[in-house]
């Protein structure tokens, strides 16, 4: 018998266009055959099911259910492409895990933390995780220039502490601007994280469970035409992903290692990738990201095809793990 699954995607971010993007992806690419998928658009104002006709159904948030014609559809489980809040930070598989609702994601409280860089920067850094040198701020905090400069110097990068996508991110060269980059990032996050620049290669990496094993993906290179691999870099192909990245094998089993060292110790499922800076030949950690882009344009699906597994394969191998 057919498995019901709910695409989540939409969410309550900026990323929101992605999602959907990310979602429809998923959708066209399940097989019809094993399973019956349901496009769910989750924001603020609505939880709906969108058909084929584009006409919407309400999602009933008691038990994640919709009634289709009279006819009440519950489902099996959830694919989860909700890029930031509130797929990303741990509130969807809250409600999930309270409803006993199978999901593709990380547990909850794996998914708050990885998506506050500050916390989960700290809490790798006993493990001998290396990453840049970063300042914290929280909105309405007194904003010292000079003590930020000392601490991270510049050029700097003034960040939104729970946001993607390189929403509310800047590379902030002179003492002067800081201000203006700080108020920029405050209008995505209440919080703040300013890291040290770090001029070396960067890298992202996939790490997925496959088969029940954990499996870290073809290394990808990120190049990109912009100052920093910005949205435009991301989404608009102002950027070159070069996988396999072309890094010495040295580079590349250091960053594997850090890699999948990273998802153990964090205990997470699912997808993810993270994103690494080689400074003196070692990986210096910027973020995880547990629900990464799903697009044919996205990194993760890149280095999935490298790596012999198609976009069904990944996809349905997700939802296999979900279920067991």
């Amino acid at each position: 018998m057919k498995k019901n699954i709910a695409i989540i995607m939409g969410g309550f971010s900026s990323e929101y266009e992605i999602s959907l993007k990310s979602g429809q992806v998923v959708y066209d690419t399940l097989d019809k055959s094993k399973y019956t998928p349901y496009r769910i658009q989750i924001f603020k104002d609505k939880w709906v099911f969108v058909n084929e006709q584009n006409d919407e159904f309400p999602v009933d948030k008691n038990d994640f259910s919709i009634r289709v014609n009279g006819t009440k559809v519950s489902f099996d489980c959830v694919f989860n492409a909700i890029h930031g809040s509130p797929g990303e930070d741990g509130m969807m598989q809250g409600y999930f895990e309270l409803l006993n609702i199978p999901h593709t994601s990380c547990n909850m409280y794996q998914a708050a933390l990885t998506f506050n860089k500050r916390d989960c920067l700290s809490a790798l850094k006993p493990y001998g995780i290396k990453t840049a040198e970063s300042y914290f701020l929280n909105l309405g905090d007194d904003i010292n220039e000079d003590a930020i400069v000392d601490k991270v110097g510049l050029p700097c990068f003034v960040k939104a502490n729970r946001a993607g996508s390189s929403f509310g991110i800047s590379k902030v060269y002179k003492k002067e601007n800081l201000k203006t980059a700080i108020n920029d990032s405050f209008k995505e996050d209440d919080e703040i994280i300013i890291e040290s620049f770090l001029d070396g290669t960067e890298v992202s990496v996939g790490v997925i469970t496959y088969n029940g094993q954990v499996k870290v993906l073809p290394i990808t290179e990120i190049v990109t035409d912009n100052d920093f691999f910005d949205y435009k870099a991301k989404y608009l192909g102002e950027s070159q992903e070069i996988t396999p990245a072309r890094i010495d094998d040295n580079q590349a089993e250091k960053v594997r290692i850090i890699a999948k060292k990273v998802y153990e110790v964090l205990r997470l499922k699912g997808f993810s990738r993270s994103e690494y800076i080689f400074k003196d030949g070692e990986p210096h950690l910027l973020e995880v990201n547990t629900v990464p882009g799903l697009t044919t344009a996205s990194i993760l699906p890149q280095q999935a095809a490298q790596a012999g597994i198609s976009l069904s394969e990944l996809f349905e191998n997700a939802i296999e793990e979900a279920l067991q």
